[in-house]
């Protein structure tokens, strides 16, 4: 054992700090508190529908979530029992959890699980002793938080129904002052619809708009996460504009300079630096046009701007819906407006369809955009340099089948150049062979069965696809309305995970965009339920391995480590082979983009004896890689 510490301690190798594989983070609001319950020397704090604890002695916070014990997510009441030593914490959905101030969780799912026409909604708690009374709208629920169950439900007809109920008086005025001067983190509001992830920072933006609920709008917001801290951008800018700020749903960085913002969305374009409005652009003092509505020019409420692309020049491309003789514009380095407005994006009114958005550039400089109202919904692609658009509006698979979606919902480029469309039907490929053809097949992936037939389905058939990222492993992440997120393997053939609500820590089953750091591999979900995030086993590859730049952790491998060794610093699709001493290969595979994991066990999936083990890596096409230690200790 000495001289394999001795060894140990030979081993130099840096390494980048990320998660094990497999871990799941919540990013919750924390801002506007709700309900506060003191529990003995403890607060419990009801905030943006999340939950924390404050300890009056030691002053350590502690935020509860679905990653640490809690059942679901958005809480609405909390009350807190002294017989019982237990809050109680009731959900949206009418799913119950309660919870000790040493962190237990227990859950009581009854009401959520029970199937009745009735609503479920609990409106209003009462405490009496060990008791929780739950109103709902067609019962009163008597839980006993000691014995954690329901006991008794009472009905209106019920002749013991409780009279006179008292509802849980909470702490809020004695101890707001305190829980004013608290920090546990997180981002202003739990409000997200599209991200990007560019230099190391998630920039997102919290709303769409939805022209059948203008009365729903959503107040602007844009927060922005470099890894440890969260900025939140200037709010209550209506009241310098004098107009609405709302639904912002579109963002993008400058290339040149990261501090500098443009965001899009139902009232204009709005330019920040450092987080604080530097301009702001409507139809008074831009060519952006007012939106019409039965041959009436709105006014600067509704000047829709619904996708956004900076070129790597620095100039801004972006899309102004439902104008007339707008559509298309470049906004220059130079403060220089250019109208690139094209027939092929009106309807038969000579109106700009209704919702341009999702803009991309691709790896051949193309700019492509959708078009995600039922109203002649489409992909287009269009040459910068050449001013040439195309329009592709029939979705023809490659066995001739025609499709007619309700919407195209998003677009992006796979890391062998072909484009995948989202619709509400499924994904679709347009293959790199036929990009800038005036027609082209939607291609559908088929996937086997696997049944002993010849048959094949194609690939995610009827899912409504809302966004969909690609991993530095050339993977697929759909994000999907209702059915949470599928990870498609790099030839598009195996389901490598489909996560929900029910079987993992996902949010929300709705994800209307999903963002990857491919540097560390964590994967953003993003809902208008909150934001979360999944540590993945692929990043982007190196495009020449070195033995610098290899990665090795932990290295060693201690007793207690129970997770995945991760080799970093990897090319595409690398051939990576770990052996004993000796040269006896314990396990051999492929990196996903530039990432290697090894579960510490052989081929026969025991592990390994305690030793030094050496990591043989080569090139996809067999060429000599780089050779690396890590040592095991049982």
């Amino acid at each position: 054992m000495k001289k394999l510490l001795a060894i140990v301690l030979s081993l130099c190798y840096c390494f980048i700090a990320m998660a094990q594989v497999g871990t799941w983070r919540n990013y919750l609001a924390y801002h506007d508190v709700q309900n506060i319950c003191k529990a003995d020397n403890n607060l419990f704090v009801l905030a943006s529908n999340g939950l924390y604890q404050y300890n009056l002695s030691d002053l350590s916070i502690t935020a509860y979530d679905k990653v640490n014990g809690l059942s679901d997510t958005h809480i609405t009441h909390i009350a807190w029992s002294n017989q019982a030593k237990r809050l109680i914490a009731v959900y949206e959905n009418s799913n119950i959890d309660l919870i000790d101030t040493n962190g237990d969780i227990i859950n009581i799912s009854a009401l959520y699980n029970k199937a009745i026409t009735e609503d479920k909604t609990i409106t209003d708690i009462s405490i009496d002793g060990v008791y929780a009374y739950l109103t709902t709208e067609f019962a009163i629920l008597k839980v006993n938080m000691q014995k954690a169950e329901i006991s008794e439900t009472y009905t209106n007809n019920n002749p013991e129904y409780p009279k006179n109920i008292i509802p849980y008086k909470d702490d809020y005025d004695t101890y707001i002052s305190t829980v004013a001067t608290l920090n546990p983190g997180g981002p202003a509001y739990n409000r997200f619809y599209e991200s990007k992830y560019i230099n190391g920072k998630l920039y997102t933006t919290g709303g769409y708009f939805l022209p059948a609920k203008p009365d729903n709008a959503i107040p602007g917001t844009i927060q922005v996460y470099d890894g440890n801290n969260w900025t939140l951008y200037q709010e209550q800018i209506n009241e310098i504009t004098g107009y609405k700020y709302v639904d912002n749903c579109c963002i993008d960085a400058d290339p040149n300079d990261p501090e500098h913002v443009f965001v899009g969305g139902r009232c204009g374009l709005y330019e920040f630096k450092n987080g604080k409005l530097v301009t702001y652009y409507n139809k008074d003092n831009s060519i952006l046009m007012g939106a019409n509505d039965r041959g009436k020019q709105l006014g600067n409420d509704y000047v829709l701007v619904l996708g956004l692309k900076f070129d790597s020049k620095g100039n801004l491309w972006l899309l102004n819906s439902l104008g007339n003789g707008i559509s298309l514009l470049e906004y220059t380095t130079d403060k220089q407006w250019i109208n690139h407005h094209h027939t092929l994006l009106t309807d038969d009114n000579s109106i700009t369809v209704p919702g341009l958005s999702k803009m991309i550039i691709d790896s051949r400089g193309l700019l492509w955009f959708v078009n995600n109202n039922w109203q002649n919904p489409a992909v287009f692609c269009y040459d910068m340099d050449n001013d040439i658009l195309l329009k592709y509006d029939q979705i023809i698979n490659q066995d001739d089948v025609k499709y007619q979606p309700y919407s195209v919902n998003c677009i992006t480029e796979d890391k062998e150049g072909n484009m995948w469309i989202g619709t509400d039907i499924g994904p679709f490929m347009i293959q790199k062979s036929d990009i800038e053809q005036n027609k082209v097949t939607f291609y559908q992936v088929k996937v086997p069965r696997n049944d002993g037939t010849n048959y094949a389905d194609y690939l995610l058939n009827g899912v409504n696809i809302s966004c969909i990222s690609i991993d530095g492993g050339n993977r697929k992440w759909f994000g999907t309305n209702g059915a949470g997120v599928f990870l498609m393997s790099a030839d598009n053939i195996v389901q490598e995970e489909n996560f929900t609500t029910e079987n993992s820590n996902l949010l929300y089953n709705n994800v209307s965009s999903i963002s990857i750091n491919n540097i560390t591999g964590e994967v953003y979900f993003l809902s208008d339920n909150g934001l979360c995030s999944y540590q993945s086993n692929a990043i982007d590859p190196t495009p020449e391995m070195t033995k610098d730049g290899i990665n090795i952790y932990p290295n060693p491998v201690t007793p207690d480590f129970t997770g995945m060794v991760t080799i970093t610093g990897l090319s595409y699709d690398a051939d990576v082979k770990i052996t004993t001493a000796n040269g006896t290969i314990v396990v051999e595979g492929r990196s996903n983009g530039g990432m290697f994991n090894w579960d510490c066990c052989n081929k026969q999936g025991k592990r390994v004896a305690s030793g030094v083990y050496m990591v043989i890596t080569a090139t996809s096409d067999g060429k000599k890689g780089t050779v690396g230690k890590v040592a095991v200790i049982n």
